[in-house]
């Protein structure tokens, strides 16, 4: 079954190719249509809508297990979910089924900048219509769409308390994923090395000083993505018409 087989010789994904930029296309006109239609997202009949996303998101991803398991791909250096967008993949499920806030604010800069960063230059071998296509773009495309949903429509916004629960996440998280990386031979979130092809990494110093940098560096951004989201402060009709002292 060749779409849904290990080979990708008849499905070999180039960047910027017409599927690549439907997909990105796909994802501008989505997040344009949410902001739109914000206020008709705000309904409480929305919930079956999120239930049945996050249901969508662990069976394709439970099928993407089972796919690399048939191929004989699956292997524990590189299969457990432990990268950030994989990270991100499951902190997505976990907000459509609880709408937890806390949640919310750690996803929408994971998701945001790591999944954005995914779809314009994808680490991907297969095209339209592998599995592995479907797979990857839809679990990504999700991981932006539900952040931005649950900010425009549902009202969530994140505050520079945001940034530091984020930043807190990653300084407990890393030692764990570091300890198994040792134990698995593994090189998840790449805290072994680089990796072999040319990245943003190379820039940003040398192991394990690379990490360093690129913690500040998704600090940074973080820093932006609060600036672009956070609650703007309305000044009232009686504030705009008090005298400057």
């Amino acid at each position: 079954m060749g779409w849904f087989g290990g080979s990708s010789k008849n499905y070999h994904f180039e960047m910027f190719s017409f599927s690549h930029f439907f997909i990105i296309a796909l994802l501008l006109i989505v997040a344009t249509s949410i902001f739109l239609y914000r206020d008709r997202l705000k309904s409480d009949k929305t919930r079956n809508w999120e239930i049945g996303v996050a249901i969508s998101l662990i069976i394709i991803e439970v099928t993407y297990h089972i796919w690399m398991i048939i191929n004989g791909s699956w292997d524990v250096s590189h299969a457990i979910p432990l990268e950030l967008c994989s990270i991100s993949l499951i902190l997505n499920i976990i907000l459509l089924l609880t709408r937890k806030k806390i949640i919310y604010e750690i996803l929408l800069f994971t998701a945001l900048l790591g999944a954005s960063q995914a779809i314009f230059t994808p680490l991907l071998n297969y095209d339209f219509p592998h599995f592995r296509f479907y797979h990857f773009f839809y679990t990504h495309l999700m991981s932006i769409w539900v952040p931005l949903y649950f900010t425009w429509a549902k009202g969530y916004r994140p505050t520079i308390w945001s940034v530091l629960k984020l930043f807190i996440f990653l300084n407990v998280l890393m030692p764990i994923i570091i300890l198994i990386n040792k134990l698995v031979g593994g090189n998840y979130m790449f805290l072994s090395h680089k990796p072999s092809s040319t990245s943003l990494l190379d820039v940003l110093g040398p192991y394990p000083w690379y990490i360093l940098s690129l913690e500040g560096l998704l600090i940074t951004l973080s820093l932006i993505v609060w600036g672009l989201f956070r609650e703007k402060t309305v000044k009232t009709e009686l504030e705009r018409n008090l005298p400057i002292s």
